[in-house]
């Protein structure tokens, strides 16, 4: 009986925690992905600053590291003109009130009066607190330049 009950007890765990990861909306977090993508095509880190804690932490394809305001500041740079941003390969793997985002990115523009154009590969992590969605990290590693 005690064997049941220990079993029933982790099947029912096992079961609310899959419910909770499937009320995770990956159209949702899909879209605010792409919204970042517009927000660093547009400067714009008003829009950006929305989807992003105080506590943010970005680790660039260099390894350099920004919190939040370097991030958005960086973000505001004349001299980065980017004409293209986009995600592909995108896949939301969702947890509990959080999901991992991973995919690849493609970048084009000039910096600098240089163009560039960036194949990555990056990793966001996303948690619902306090009634919406925000990016807790971001990671990115560069494939090709």
């Amino acid at each position: 009986m005690k064997r049941a009950f220990a079993t029933s007890a982790v099947c029912i765990a096992l079961c609310a925690s899959a419910l909770a990861a499937a009320n995770v909306d990956s159209g949702k977090i899909l879209a605010l992905e792409n919204a970042w993508n517009q927000a660093q095509l547009h400067h714009d880190a008003n829009a950006l600053s929305q989807l992003l804690p105080a506590t943010f932490v970005y680790t660039d394809y260099d390894g350099t590291v920004q919190d939040k305001t370097q991030f958005l500041k960086d973000l505001q740079d004349p001299e980065y003109q980017a004409t293209l941003v986009t995600n592909e390969n995108v896949k939301v793997i969702p947890y509990n009130n959080a999901a991992v985002v991973t995919g690849t990115y493609h970048t084009k523009g000039k910096y600098k009066g240089k163009p560039f154009e960036h194949w990555g590969r990056f990793t966001d992590m996303w948690v619902f607190q306090d009634g919406a969605w925000q990016c807790v990290a971001s990671h990115t590693n560069l494939i090709k330049k």
